[in-house]
């Protein structure tokens, strides 16, 4: 696989790591990558040493041998998490420790795989992982998430390019979206946070009863809890107050819905990568904040079986606003990948609720979350629907009904 400059790598690895999970001096550093990417990581690793991690712990996983096991293992076994695994998170959480994931996988690895065994496997691990999915839904801890190619990835979005152009081109998009290429893409991303603070902020005093989207195929109206807090950009460490940014790239700001006020007809605008493979031109009807309907052209079975993970996967956990003019939009291509298409695209979600997109949500109960509107799921699963052609409206308390976006694009100044 051809890699691109050290140089470039090397920016990238800073990058992720002062503004991605802001490593501190003696703290532990646990990375979750692929051997694909070795090269990288080792590279982020050495980095990492180097501004004085106390250690750097890496987890490693191979699409091949995941393809492997789900094509010989039976359900019961893909469905065992091991306690061991369990306990590894959970120790590292509870330690302090930076946990930064470096994802490049194959969008077709699942593909053909029994829907069932995926969905249980699935399921399996989300249960396994609540209590660490407690640390980074509520920033008790620095996370963080980026990507880099791999040849199956590279070559899904760009079929018609050999392998070592495709790699090359997708390296090119990557750090051009994350501001790699910029002179000083620290810097960069301090000017570009800034400009999502400000339109969470603006939001937050807007207080907006519900907001209506209306777009070709997209007639929905989503009611948002009171009290209810916007996110964006950078988030900080609930004890300690260290900021980091847990998605590179990031293009939206994003609140939680309210879990019974979901009403409409929504369709997807890009395709959706879930457990190894693709859900496409897809669309959800929704009563009383509940999915009653769905319908999809590709992978209909993969959607059915995540609809059914549990009460909640049927309900929305978050709705965020990307506007249509982002980096990864304007490149006119489609990653076959969330962290990159949700950020070109304003999008929902399916499943769990971030807690602290409430006010007082970190220290609510499960009791106390569901009375104020707020979901909880095994599940979290991103999916986009924004375009050029969406339209938002925003309702106040009052009933006053005001544009928030228009074709896609903000129809609000936060200047």
């Amino acid at each position: 696989m051809k890699m691109p400059s050290v140089k470039n790598m090397e920016k990238y690895a800073e990058l992720a790591l002062r503004t991605g999970v802001n490593l501190q001096k003696d703290q532990l550093l646990m990375i979750n990558s692929t051997i694909a990417g070795a090269e990288f990581t080792r590279i982020v690793a050495r980095k990492a040493f180097e501004m004085g991690a106390k250690d750097v712990h890496i987890n490693w996983g191979d699409d091949e041998l995941t393809r492997m096991k789900y094509e010989h293992a039976d359900q019961e076994t893909l469905s065992n998490v091991p306690e061991w695994q369990k306990q590894q998170y959970t120790y590292f959480a509870e330690q302090g420790a930076a946990i930064l994931s470096i994802r490049s996988t194959d969008p077709d690895l699942l593909k053909g795989i029994d829907a069932g065994k995926v969905a249980a496997a699935t399921k399996a691990r989300s249960e396994a992982m609540s209590k660490f999915r407690d640390y980074t839904m509520n920033d008790r801890i620095q996370w963080s998430i980026v990507s880099i190619p791999i040849p199956k990835w590279a070559q899904k979005i760009f079929p018609d390019k050999d392998e070592d152009t495709a790699v090359e081109n997708l390296w090119e998009q990557i750090f051009s979206i994350v501001r790699v290429d910029r002179e000083d893409p620290i810097a960069a991303w301090e000017e570009h946070n800034q400009t999502l603070i400000k339109a969470r902020e603006y939001l937050n005093k807007k207080q907006y009863k519900k907001l209506v989207y209306k777009a070709p195929g997209t007639d929905l109206e989503v009611a948002l809890p009171e009290g209810h807090i916007w996110k964006g950009g950078p988030a900080k460490t609930v004890k300690e107050g260290v900021q980091f940014n847990p998605n590179m790239p990031t293009e939206e700001v994003f609140t939680a819905p309210h879990k019974y006020g979901v009403n409409g007809k929504v369709s997807s605008t890009k395709p959706l990568n879930y457990g190894g493979n693709v859900i496409d031109k897809f669309t959800l009807t929704f009563q009383e904040g509940k999915v009653v309907d769905f319908t999809a052209e590709e992978g209909e079975e993969t959607l059915k079986h995540l609809l059914e993970t549990d009460e909640g996967s049927r309900r929305l956990g978050e709705l965020a606003l990307v506007p249509h003019e982002s980096p990864i939009s304007q490149s006119g291509l489609i990653f076959y990948n969330t962290l990159y298409d949700e950020n070109a695209s304003c999008h929902l979600a399916l499943g769990k609720a971030y807690p602290n997109n409430m006010t007082g949500g970190s220290n609510m109960s499960e009791e106390e979350l569901d009375q104020n509107g707020v979901n909880d799921s095994l599940s979290h699963v991103d999916f986009m629907m924004g375009s050029g052609e969406l339209d938002i409206d925003g309702v106040l308390a009052d009933g006053t009904e005001e544009p928030v976006m228009r074709k896609g694009s903000w129809a609000i100044s936060f200047e």
